[in-house]
């Protein structure tokens, strides 16, 4: 299972369990361990991968505890402080977290409540923890964007130096989309006025402020929802021509026929779900259809080498093929893994494995 299959089912089992969950103990079982072991990749059964109750001693403190250790190349690298389900970690400044990664040889700290997940480390002072966090996720509402920077913490893919590296840019940037979201919702009087400026040459009176206000509001959600149309439409528009074309996919021969193949209102609409998953990190255009008799391709750079995945939709039972593996059979094709899948929108959940196999492509 992948790392985004694997949050959206402690992502289920928190919606279904949230209610039940009162303290920090009942907290740390049912949501941070499960991360801990499933998420982040690490052996909470193994004192050699994760401490709990790691002793800190911090100045003249002695046998200060935090609450969990992960230990990377023998050494506390993640400290996490955890809190009840319920705690408002806006609201908790960390300040224990602080002091435990003052006095130890830890990189990164993790403040949380089982839902909510605030990264930490050292950027504007060497060994003394930032007061704010680097990186945020909520378990309830996890962005692709926010996958792809907790993918670097897992077992599997640790790189101090690639997250120290994007930690100050990560930082910044979370900051700056906190306040365009907040001038977005509420725009301020300074914000405002640097729009008015521009388009009005009138006296700001405090009626023409208010108006400009509203108006400021408005024209930022019209120009937002305006851009996410363009891209849509960028997406989905189908590529020229009829999507007839004879070439094969794979390495096999074309198959020979009379019958014309049709390519159906699913088909397409498969092809435009993959064309839109891909849009972030390939042009659109790049990405084309085949039709087959029995199945119906979608390739990057309409190369036959380039399988993206292949739709198998003209059976009751439709099933999606992946090749994000990149095997290959005994005839030196490539070898899919076929999922079946109920309606056309589970195409999303194979995001993760989708992008996987066009970023095999456009590395080499």
């Amino acid at each position: 299972m992948g790392l985004k299959e694997e949050i959206e089912q402690l992502s289920s089992r928190i919606e279904e369990k949230v209610d039940k969950v009162k303290t920090e103990e009942a907290t740390k079982t049912a949501f941070i361990l499960p991360f801990i072991r499933l998420v982040l990749g690490y052996d909470h059964t193994d004192p050699e991968e994760v401490v709990p109750e790691f002793i800190a001693d911090v100045g003249e403190k002695k046998g200060e505890k935090v609450d969990y250790a992960i230990i990377i190349d023998d050494k506390p690298t993640i400290l996490m402080e955890c809190k009840p389900v319920y705690t408002n970690l806006d609201k908790e400044h960390a300040s224990q977290l602080r002091r435990y990664f003052t006095y130890t040889e830890a990189k990164f700290g993790i403040l949380t409540n089982g839902i909510i997940y605030h990264f930490f480390t050292d950027i504007e002072e060497p060994n003394i923890m930032d007061k704010k966090p680097f990186f945020e996720i909520d378990l309830r509402a996890v962005k692709d964007s926010d996958i792809k920077e907790l993918k670097q913490f897992t077992k599997s893919s640790f790189d101090m130096e690639n997250i120290l590296e994007s930690a100050s840019e990560l930082k910044y940037k979370g900051e700056m989309k906190k306040i365009m979201a907040e001038q977005l919702k509420s725009p301020s009087e300074e914000f405002v006025r640097f729009f008015a400026k521009k388009v009005y040459s009138g006296r700001l009176t405090k009626n023409a402020e208010l108006q400009f206000t509203e108006i400021t509001k408005s024209a930022l959600k019209q120009f937002i929802n305006e851009q996410v149309e363009e891209r849509l439409k960028t997406a989905l528009k189908p590529p020229e021509g009829n999507g007839e074309d004879t070439s094969e996919i794979n390495e096999s021969k074309p198959i020979k026929r009379k019958d014309k193949i049709i390519t159906t209102e699913e088909e397409w609409e498969g092809y435009y779900i993959v064309k839109a998953i891909l849009s972030e990190m390939v042009d659109p255009k790049r990405v084309t259809i085949r039709d087959r008799v029995s199945y119906c391709g979608v390739l990057l750079d309409d190369n036959q080498y380039k399988v993206i995945c292949r739709m198998h939709f003209n059976s009751k039972q439709k099933h999606l093929s992946l090749f994000d593996k990149q095997e290959k059979h005994k005839s030196g094709a490539k070898k899919a893994e076929k999922i079946p899948i109920d309606n056309i929108s589970d195409i999303y959940k194979h995001t993760e494995r989708i992008r996987a196999t066009a970023k095999i492509y456009l590395d080499k």
